[in-house]
């Protein structure tokens, strides 16, 4: 089959280039990093290419949106070498990356679902001090023990002030809404690390409220790669039946 498309017309470099609005230097470089297959050459050593090509082409192309630039680049090298094994794993940590992604969103949703109702506290709460609150109230109102919101400090999750007089530590309206989401999140089995970013994207939105919009964009963007996932994956099948 593979030789039927090879003979089936030549192309040129400028000819793929135009069908996916590439540079010919661009087909060019994809060819010397093996996401596409070698080009022949004619007796003059112009590059001539062919359906096949042209179809790897349509295949990296159709893979990027879902796995990046590099990953997408080592599936095609594995392909076109022989290695469908290896592709097939890449593949595979695409998807499982992808998965991770959406546990960390549910995690993150679930999370800001489980502080709505914190927005309004009980009469004694941490939050109710118009100063702020220590360490021992806000750890006995979250059920954990002091030393761990030190810990989670040390971590760079919250940061409180130090109090000029006495130095001991204050957790403002902004940490106090920190250790809720951190303990949150540490219910759900994430590591500080894991958290770590998810604080600093609820810092940069300046509160729970605008993170939503950001929620809403991250949901969207983790469908569209699943989409996208599926796009590549059915093209790259049709690419490996066509190499027989």
């Amino acid at each position: 089959m593979v030789e039927k498309l090879q003979h089936g017309g030549r192309l040129r470099p400028i000819d793929l280039a135009r069908a996916h609005g590439l540079s010919t230097q661009a087909v060019r470089n994809y060819e010397e990093a093996g996401i596409l297959p070698a080009a022949g050459r004619t007796a003059h050593g112009y590059r001539t290419y062919t359906p096949l090509h042209a179809q790897a082409l349509r295949v990296f192309l159709a893979l990027l949106p879902g796995h990046g630039h590099q990953p997408a680049a080592s599936i095609m090298r594995a392909v076109n070498r022989g290695a469908a094994d290896e592709a097939y794993r890449l593949i595979d940590e695409g998807h499982a990356q992808l998965l991770d992604d959406r546990r960390t969103l549910r995690a993150v949703e679930n999370a800001l679902r489980d502080l709505a109702p914190a927005e309004v506290p009980a009469s004694g709460a941490a939050v109710s001090r118009p100063g702020g609150t220590f360490v021992g109230p806000l750890a006995a109102e979250l059920g954990i023990r002091p030393a761990t919101l030190r810990k989670w400090e040390r971590a760079g999750l919250v940061r409180p002030r130090r109090d000029p007089l006495t130095g001991y530590r204050v957790y403002g309206e902004a940490d106090v809404r920190d250790a809720r989401l951190v303990h949150q999140l540490r219910r759900g089995g994430y590591l500080l690390e894991q958290i770590a970013p998810v604080i600093g994207q609820v810092r940069a939105a300046g509160g729970l409220e605008p993170l939503e919009a950001t929620l809403r964009d991250w949901h969207d963007r983790v469908s569209a790669r699943g989409r996208a996932l599926l796009s590549g994956a059915a093209e790259l099948e049709a690419y490996l039946r066509e190499r027989g």
